[in-house]
């Protein structure tokens, strides 16, 4: 598909964009503009969005996606619980980094977690975009699963599967959730900014 093709598309996508999408498109941009901000609003803005998505993914035939978007589900009520808890210190959890066996372990998970929902849809399921799919969900869980953790390399996984998921949704004729990840895309980059700047800010007080 050539630019200007791109360009024809894009405006008749968008006038045919179901109200549904729009809601659901509307609450993913409030959920990750929280998670900037390190707000818990983060998680009930989220779990409408992807209760949605649930179902305008499986008339998509994007079932790994429809998969991931359950999974940001159960994984909204484990972040909310671990964002409000407090230890016996009465402290909140405070974002952090990753130690170098984190980085391996979720890099060994999300290979794994690829190369499983790759097999099941292409053996399983009439997905046309197996291998897109797989990647983008694989990345979004392990992504799904450090922001629950506050762990700052979250934001790196929503840069990569963002930007993988713009062209893939357009693909798919779904243009306004195409441009949500382009949206998605700068502010998974500011959240980053933002991210690195309260962990340096809190590195410099004292103990």
């Amino acid at each position: 598909m050539d630019a200007s093709s791109l360009f024809e598309i894009f405006p008749e996508n968008i006038l045919y964009t179901s109200l549904l999408e729009i809601t659901a498109v509307s609450f993913g941009m409030a959920s990750v503009w929280f998670a900037k901000k390190e707000n818990i609003l983060v998680y009930p803005a989220g779990i409408i969005s992807v209760l949605i998505y649930v179902y305008i993914c499986f008339f998509a035939k994007l079932y790994a996606d429809m998969g991931i978007n359950f999974f940001y589900f159960l994984m909204s009520l484990y972040g909310w619980y671990m964002w409000t808890h407090k230890d016996k210190t009465r402290k909140s959890l405070e974002i952090t980094r990753m130690n170098f066996s984190g980085y391996m372990l979720n890099l060994l998970a999300g290979v794994c977690i690829f190369w499983i929902l790759r097999y099941i849809l292409l053996n399983y399921t009439d997905s046309d975009v197996p291998v897109w799919d797989s990647f983008t969900t694989a990345v979004f869980i392990i992504g799904m699963w450090l922001m629950a953790r506050k762990k700052i390399e979250h934001w790196a996984a929503w840069m990569i599967g963002n930007a993988v998921s713009i062209p893939l949704y357009f693909y798919k004729g779904l243009a306004f959730t195409s441009f949500q990840f382009l949206v998605f895309f700068i502010l998974a980059v500011m959240g980053y900014v933002e991210w690195q700047r309260k962990l340096r800010a809190r590195s410099l007080l004292p103990d």
